[in-house]
């Protein structure tokens, strides 16, 4: 009994404390509009720190800077390809979720098919210069073989 409230005490303790560890929640805007529109922005940006996520999904540190940072520029009034434009001035062509096609990111966009035309290759030159079972077995041995599976069943042992 004495085992079950200590367990009891300690479940209580770390339950309460877990409110203590939670972030502080990001202030969103007073105008719903403002959000959408700063929401439809940052879908398109590509996090930096996650890369496989965008800024309006991420939440790392950089991520919720970024979003402040488009949030100011929409109320400053920029449009959004001046937005896109800032940040493609600022970190490059990967920020963008869609990176456009050029001579810096075709490897970004051909390079997994590439990839993949080179493997469909190597497989067809493996199939290729396989050799076949006849290949394989010498005409002795298949002659052999053939006089073994005749014979009787009481003969093949010894």
């Amino acid at each position: 009994m004495r085992k079950f409230a200590v367990i009891l005490i300690a479940s209580l303790a770390t339950y309460c404390a877990f409110p203590a560890f939670a972030d502080e929640a990001t202030p969103v805007a007073t105008d719903p509009v403002l959000e959408e529109h700063v929401k439809a922005i940052t879908e398109e940006l590509r996090c930096l720190v996650c890369q496989n996520q965008t800024i309006a999904d991420a939440h790392a540190d950089l991520a919720i800077d970024l979003r402040n940072q488009v949030r100011e520029k929409v109320k400053q009034g920029m449009s959004d390809q001046a937005i896109k434009d800032y940040m493609v001035q600022r970190y490059g062509d990967f920020v963008l979720y869609r990176p456009p096609v050029k001579s810096t990111t075709w490897l970004l966009w051909f390079g997994p098919f590439l990839l993949l035309l080179g493997g469909l290759v190597i497989l067809m030159l493996r199939l290729r210069s396989r050799t076949t079972p006849d290949e394989m077995i010498s005409e002795s041995d298949l002659q052999r073989a053939a006089a073994l599976l005749r014979a009787s069943p009481e003969s093949t042992k010894e």
